[in-house]
């Protein structure tokens, strides 16, 4: 009797620690703009999907949309301080920059990708993969898994504007950004830090007068509420990364990893394949909502104006420079 109660004790605890075993991961994936309408959207649904596929249920993501988590700069700061509550981040693909990814200032400053085409045919490259190793090869606690986009980014006003010369004196704000808050000086305006999470109502008090953002946030977030002139000037792509911590990879299997990194790759796929649609939907959506939509036709003048903030950051990497030109 003594051994067979041995026999199913030991029976039970192996059915315990099977059961233990087989308790699913959950990654949290930090975004801060809404899923619903925006391309950043599509590609946290896909990411969710394709590695819950490959994973049989073993990974499971849970997204935390519209700054739940944090705006952008709170989320990497936290994570730099040690926090692990957030695995996955859809970032601004620059925004590693100010932790020493040097190279990643390329896809932010301003007319250095000439169309979208040209932008994923850097994603598609050698360098971009060498700027994606940057981070872990200089010491961050994140992986670069894929790069993306979400279009490009226009300026948008409370007040009718005509031209890049209505941009003088005009409070327009920026994040804590020393690249844009260069190129919108070189604009003429007067450059205003303001949070992502603030943004709506500091235009609606008039602490700031304009903003800019890819055209599918402008209307997710409802700026046109509250500035209804956008101005596509296209000044810069809006380039999007996804990364994962230290800490998400330390919880998962080698195998489990490379189903991340997968599963990263296809919600970029699935990002190229959204961002056109997405942006021809958001445009017709605002259109019809009363917005007002300026083409900006020749933008020689916005390219001479923002020459400085260009040339001062690509001193030293003139070679990446010329490297990205020449994927046209």
């Amino acid at each position: 009797m003594k051994k067979l109660f041995s026999i199913v004790l030991v029976l039970a605890m192996v059915l315990a620690c099977s059961a233990a075993l087989a308790e699913p991961v959950t990654l949290t994936y930090a975004e801060v703009n809404p899923v619903e309408g925006t391309v950043v959207g599509d590609v946290a649904l896909a990411f969710k999907d394709k590695l819950e596929e490959l994973s049989g249920g073993e990974v499971l993501v849970d997204i935390q949309a519209s700054g739940v988590m944090g705006d952008e700069k709170t989320v990497l700061s936290n994570i730099f301080s040690g926090d692990t509550s957030v695995d996955i981040v859809r970032i601004s693909a620059f925004a590693l920059n100010q932790y020493g990814a040097e190279k990643s200032v390329f896809l932010t400053l301003p007319y250095v990708f000439t169309s979208e085409e040209h932008y994923w045919n850097f994603v598609e490259s050698d360098l971009a993969k060498e700027m994606l190793a940057e981070a872990k090869e200089k010491g961050m606690p994140v992986t670069g898994l894929a790069y993306g986009e979400e279009g490009f980014r226009h300026f948008f006003f409370k007040n009718e504007v005509s031209g890049i010369e209505d941009l003088k004196g005009l409070k327009i704000r920026v994040s804590d950004d020393p690249i844009m808050t260069g190129m919108v000086s070189g604009l003429g305006a007067a450059a205003t830090t303001v949070s992502f999470g603030e943004l709506y109502t500091s235009l609606q008090s008039g602490v700031v007068d304009a903003a800019e953002q890819p055209i599918t946030n402008y209307l997710s977030n409802s700026f046109q509420e509250v500035a209804p002139y956008l101005l596509k000037d296209g000044h810069t792509l809006g380039t999007i990364e996804l990364i994962a911590t230290d800490s998400c990879f330390a919880k998962l299997s080698e195998e489990q990893q490379a189903m991340v990194q997968e599963a990263a790759d296809y919600a970029m796929q699935v990002c190229k394949e959204s961002v056109t649609v997405k942006q021809d939907e958001a445009a017709q959506t605002l259109i019809e909502g009363g917005a007002t939509i300026i083409e900006v036709e020749d933008k020689t003048p916005w390219q001479e104006a923002t020459k400085d903030v260009l040339n001062a950051n690509i001193a030293g990497m003139e070679d990446v420079y010329e490297a990205i030109l020449a994927l046209q």
